[in-house]
């Protein structure tokens, strides 16, 4: 198309030459410029009709080459979209076939489905009809039981409500009865049981420990070498005293008593740097406000190293591995804290040996064991510090520095304020009452003693049937003597574990008490 136009535009360019030419040629000479130009023009006529031929011979062949491409790609267009139609097509029977498969399995399961509703309805047609049977049934026998019953009532002269009383009264002697003598055989078996296994265990473990039967005991007396010091204590116009008293946080009480010094406070570890500092005051003989506060510091140091020392010192021989420095810190002042006259430092690692000896023979995790049995008393460390029992203090220390929680369970439950939950937090408990129930561990004072005494032996005369109490072996066993005609042999073991059960309720004590209830025969219970 493009050589067309070319041709076509040459034509013009011509054309317009020639009429140029003509005009010039007509201006010299008209009958020669005539001539010339008519011939010009023929000429250039052909050459035009020529060029237009040539031009069309071009373009019916370019016209000819564009068809045939302009074929060649139709029929290349047409078979791809054939493909396409074919593999659509075969998509479609595919998923035609699966219809039809999915709606010959729904049919197949309706058809399942109705066979279904039908057996249930005809079942559900025979309960209904079954229910109804039973409850003419029902109705007959009702009416049945009413007779007897009024026949009975007739017969035996008695009221419907009179007949169940002497029914339920019989009832419950024989029941009675028959769970004494269950208690019985089931307490037997268990002692026998809980005797030959605990026997075994405790053996084992007290036997691979041994402490010391003699604890040591914070002292708050010093000693003076004479009267005339006990001035110089007091220093002039009492300066001296009250120097070390606002120092210390204590209270020197200086009175007729000869060669000695008491010194009063509630906190075990100033008692303990006030007795250090006193002492180092009377060796020197310089007791002035400077001299004091100077030995005040340096036996304050002393106290913090020796508490980091004991603390780490009890760690490592229980061999519980790492553990907080704070807590460290805490056991370390178990040292100077006693309980009973028995130091809380030496319990507490002692508590540790015996829970994990136990654990090891019954195949618990003796170290887990041990950390519980040194951290159960932390309590102790704070207690005269901040408010709450030592077990609620030593739960809230435990989880302060997040330690596991059968140790947690261990401390809240070794006194019985709560329920244990782990077989460590028992055996602590057990290793608690062991330690502290051994002999020399820990001492009572006498008024404690005779009234626990007439406390064990009130409590024991409270129940029916107790003749005679005696509290024997210093409180840890009490002997109860029935009325025979009032008790039976089966009834003893219900007396036994209901005083038993009384006493754990009701009295705080060391150890173990033994209730031993007599008729003809001795049944024993310890309460824990």
């Amino acid at each position: 198309m493009v050589q067309i136009w070319v041709l076509i535009l040459s034509i013009v360019l011509s054309l317009g030459v020639g009429a140029l030419v003509a005009y010039f040629m007509f201006n010299k000479g008209k009958e020669l410029g005539k001539t010339i130009v008519e011939q010009k023009f023929e000429q250039l006529g052909k050459d035009a009709t020529k060029i237009i031929d040539d031009a069309k011979a071009e373009g019916d062949k370019i016209k000819k080459e564009l068809i045939s491409e302009g074929k060649a790609e139709v029929a290349s267009l047409k078979k791809e979209h054939e493909q396409e139609v074919r593999e659509k097509k075969a998509e479609l029977q595919e998923e035609a076939k699966k219809l039809e498969r999915r709606e010959t399995s729904l049919d197949n399961r309706s058809v399942n489905l109705d066979k279904r509703e039908s057996n249930l309805e005809q079942k559900e047609n025979k309960l209904e009809q079954r229910i109804l049977d039973i409850e003419k049934r029902s109705d007959k026998i009702e009416e049945l039981i009413a007779e007897q019953e009024k026949k009975l009532m007739e017969i035996a002269g008695y009221s419907q409500d009179e007949a169940r009383q002497i029914v339920m009264s019989r009832l419950e002697e024989e029941m009675h009865m028959e769970m004494a003598l269950y208690v019985k055989d089931e307490v037997e078996k268990a002692k026998y049981e809980a005797t030959r296994k605990s026997q075994v265990i405790l053996a084992n473990a007290i036997q691979q420990y041994a402490n010391e039967t003699i604890s040591e005991k914070t002292v708050s007396v010093v000693a003076l070498p004479n009267d005339d010091m006990k001035g110089r204590i007091i220093g002039r116009e009492g300066r001296n005293i009250r120097t070390i008293e606002q120092v210390t946080g204590v209270d020197l009480i200086i009175d007729d008593t000869p060669d000695s010094v008491v010194i009063s406070c509630f906190d075990p570890i100033r008692r303990e740097i006030a007795r250090r500092t006193l002492e180092i005051l009377v060796t020197d003989g310089r007791i002035q406000p400077p001299r004091i506060e100077e030995v005040f510091q340096r036996c304050t140091k002393d106290i913090e190293n020796e508490i980091r020392e004991e603390g780490e010192k009890a760690v490592f021989e229980v061999g519980i591995g790492k553990i907080h420095p704070e807590l460290v810190k805490l056991i370390g002042k178990m040292y100077f804290r006693t309980s009973y006259g028995q130091n809380v430092l030496f319990h507490a690692k002692e508590v540790a040996f015996l829970a994990g000896k136990m654990a090891a023979e019954i195949g618990e995790d003796e170290i887990l064991a041990r950390r519980a049995g040194l951290l159960h008393d932390i309590g102790k460390a704070t207690d005269h510090e901040q408010e709450g029992s030592h077990v609620e203090i030593g739960v809230e220390i435990a989880t302060k520095f997040r330690e596991h929680p059968t140790i947690i369970d261990s401390i809240a439950s070794h006194h019985g304020d709560k329920e244990a939950e782990t077989v460590i937090a028992h055996l602590v408990a057990a290793a608690d009452t062991l330690s502290a129930a051994r002999p020399g561990a820990r001492s009572e004072s006498l008024d404690n003693y005779i009234k626990r005494l007439e406390q064990l032996e009130a409590l024991s005369n409270e129940f029916k049937g107790v003749d005679k109490t005696y509290a024997l072996q210093a409180g840890r066993e009490v002997r109860i003597i029935v009325k025979p005609e009032e008790i039976t042999d089966a009834e003893a073991h219900l007396l036994a574990r209901n005083i038993k059960n009384k006493i754990e309720q009701t009295m705080n004590y060391p150890g173990t008490i033994k209730v031993t209830v007599i008729r003809e025969t001795r049944v024993q219970e310890v309460a824990r």
